[in-house]
């Protein structure tokens, strides 16, 4: 009796489990639908592709441009700032907000009672914030090697598209763990404030006095910053290897935490 019972068991799990092709299949609609109702989004589209650019061009272009033609090295330090800011975006607001109101409203309750894997939820927000990464770049790098006289060869254009585009991933860790953390309202206020620390105490966009260059590390912007700027040839501090050692681990760390977070709680 048990043995029956225990074939029966394991040939109803072998005809229920899902073909590896159908897995792959809800991954890609997920993503492809997440990316979509974002690009559908015009307060949340229109800002984080938009806006870096114009905010490039504006400051790096018209205002200060004729005082950094002449250096190579200063203008490529403001794009890689602006790059930088791009990308950062996407993943901690897209993550940060919506997760957050999604999680109050009860969408990831309804997700679970679907067909369909279960981190394909949380793998969608990443690919769509990487897909806003590969659209900046595109604008970013067309707007710099066109207004902003930029030397970039095409080689360091893919190397800076490829490095901005997976540099997406740390910054959606942090909006993932924000999301799962705050609840929809204080989400934007969390969400806006690290977004502003980072921004401003790593250094992004102006020299740092020497008792805050100490904590720069601490800040994934920082590390980021000066992987764009070792691509594109302009002096960088710290070793590749370490920066996209921190990268990982942050990216890891603040996924485990925000996946065990949403396992406990939902």
């Amino acid at each position: 009796m048990n043995a029956t019972a225990l074939q029966f068991d394991s040939e109803l799990t072998r005809s229920t489990a899902m073909p590896a092709s159908r897995v792959l299949r809800a991954y890609l609609t997920e993503a492809k639908y997440e990316s979509v109702r974002m690009l559908r989004t015009p307060a949340f589209a229109i800002p984080f592709l938009g806006l870096p650019v114009m905010l490039f061009l504006l400051i790096g272009v018209v205002l200060f441009g004729d005082a950094i033609r002449n250096d190579p090295n200063a203008s490529k330090f403001v794009f890689a700032a602006f790059a930088v800011l791009g990308v950062m975006g996407p993943g901690m607001f897209g993550f940060g907000m919506a997760l957050a109101i999604e999680r109050e409203q009860g969408l990831l309750k309804l997700k679970r009672a679907f067909p369909m894997p279960p981190p394909a939820y949380l793998v969608a927000k990443m690919l769509m914030a990487m897909l806003f990464g590969v659209i900046v770049m595109i604008t970013m790098i067309a707007a710099a090697l066109t207004a902003g006289n930029l030397p970039l060869t095409p080689g360091q254009s893919l190397k800076v598209t490829v490095i901005c585009v997976l540099g997406t991933l740390p910054f959606s860790a942090i909006g993932m763990l924000i999301g799962s953390l705050a609840s929809g309202r204080s989400s934007i206020a969390y969400v806006n404030v690290i977004y502003q620390v980072m921004m401003h105490l790593s250094g992004l966009f102006y020299p740092l006095p020497k008792f805050l260059q100490t904590i720069a590390p601490v800040w994934p912007t920082h590390h980021l910053q000066q992987l764009v700027l070792s691509a594109t040839g302009a002096p960088s501090r710290g070793s590749a290897t370490i920066h996209v050692a921190v990268l990982a681990a942050m990216t890891l760390l603040f996924t485990l935490f925000a996946v065990r977070r949403l396992a406990r709680v939902g």
